[in-house]
C-alpha cells in the first residue's frame, strides 16, 4: 500500500510540469476503446435498464495514490453521452487517500454504465503509473537525478502513459523513434562490425548528418566504451546495467562532458543508490510496462426512473 510520504514529492513538483493532454489523440483512443467494448451498444443495459432511468455515481479511491486521467475519465463519459455531467473532485497530479471521492457522474443510467469500464480501465492504469512514478521520485529525492520513462509503453496508449508519468513528478524520455537519436548496443554492433576502434569516427560521421537541434544519445555497457563515445561529442551517454561502483566511476570520468543516464536494474530497492552515484537521469521501464491497475471503483449512489 502506498504511504502518503511516497507521493509528497509528486505534489511538490506538479506546478512545474505540463499536465495538459492533447484532445485529438485522447478522443481517438476513446473512440477505438468504445468501438472495441460496445460495437453495437450495451445489450445488458438496454435489456435491464429503463430508457429514462438516471443515475449518480462516484469514482472512489479504494487505496491511496496519485491521480491521473481526470479529463480522460470525463471525456469518456461525455463521448458516450454529451449530456452526462461530470464533476472532477481531484485534479491530475494530486495525491489522495483511500476513501477519497475523485469524481462524481450523473446522467442517463444506460450511458453511465456503458462508459464505466473504458473510463475505469484508463484512469486506473494512468493513476497506477503516476503513483509508481511518485514512489521512484521520492526515493531519488535529494539528488540531481531525474526519473524518466522509456518507450516500453502499451501500444496505442503512449500519450496517456507518458502524461501519467508527469503526473507522478517524473519526466519523459524521447516520445518516439523519430524524435532523437539513441544508438544502443545492437546499433553499435552493426555499425562497427565488431571493430570498436571505428566507433568514434562512425559516430562523428553520423552526427555530422544531423541538424543542430537533434539530440544524440549513445548507450554503452562497458567502461572502455565511454571515452570513444565522448570523443564523438554526443549529448547524452547511457550507462546500461553498470554496477554502482561503475556508475560512480563513469560519472567522474564523463566529468560534465555529456549528460549521464543510468538504465537497467532500476527498482524501488536500487533507485536511491543509483541516484546517489551522481547520474543526471534514471530511465525506468517499469513505470509503464509492469504496473498493476490502481484500485478505483465507480459506485452508483442514486438511481431513478
Amino acid at each position: 500500500m502506498t504511504e502518503p510520504a511516497m507521493i509528497d514529492q509528486a505534489a511538490a513538483l506538479r506546478p512545474a510540469l505540463d499536465l495538459t493532454l492533447p484532445s485529438a489523440p485522447v478522443r481517438e483512443i476513446l473512440e477505438r476503446a468504445f468501438a472495441e467494448d460496445a460495437p453495437s451498444g450495451d445489450i445488458t443495459s438496454q435489456l435491464l435498464i429503463p430508457a429514462g432511468a438516471t443515475a449518480t455515481a462516484v469514482l472512489n479511491a479504494r487505496v491511496p495514490g496519485v491521480f491521473s486521467g481526470a479529463t480522460v475519465f470525463r471525456d469518456a463519459m461525455q463521448l458516450v453521452d454529451p449530456a452526462t455531467r461530470v464533476e472532477l473532485l481531484v485534479a491530475d497530479g494530486e495525491t489522495f487517500d483511500a476513501g477519497t471521492h475523485l469524481a462524481r457522474v450523473s446522467g442517463s443510467a444506460r450511458s453511465v454504465l456503458l462508459a464505466e469500464r473504458v473510463a475505469l480501465n484508463l484512469v486506473q492504469r494512468m493513476s497506477a503509473i503516476a503513483t509508481k512514478t511518485a514512489e521512484f521520485v521520492r526515493l531519488a529525492g535529494g539528488t540531481r537525478a531525474r526519473i524518466t520513462d522509456t518507450r516500453k509503453t502499451t501500444p496505442g496508449l503512449r500519450v496517456l502513459e507518458r502524461f501519467a508519468v508527469r503526473c507522478g513528478g517524473g519526466s519523459n524520455h524521447r516520445y518516439s523513434l523519430s524524435d532523437a537519436v539513441l544508438a544502443k548496443d545492437n546499433h553499435l554492433a552493426v555499425m562497427t562490425g565488431g571493430d570498436p576502434a571505428r566507433l568514434t569516427a562512425l559516430l562523428l560521421a553520423a552526427k555530422a548528418q544531423l541538424g543542430h537541434t537533434t539530440h544524440f544519445e549513445v548507450e554503452v555497457d562497458r567502461m572502455d566504451q565511454i571515452e570513444p563515445v565522448l570523443a564523438a561529442g554526443v549529448d547524452t551517454i547511457m550507462l546500461d546495467n553498470f554496477t554502482l561502483e561503475e556508475l560512480a566511476a563513469g560519472v567522474a570520468f564523463v566529468a560534465g562532458r555529456a549528460t549521464v543516464e543510468a538504465s537497467g536494474n532500476v527498482n524501488p530497492g536500487t533507485v536511491a543508490a543509483i541516484a546517489g552515484t551522481g547520474v543526471d537521469i534514471i530511465s525506468v521501464g517499469a513505470l509503464t510496462h509492469s504496473v498493476a491497475a490502481l484500485d478505483l471503483g465507480l459506485d452508483v449512489e442514486l438511481a431513478a426512473g
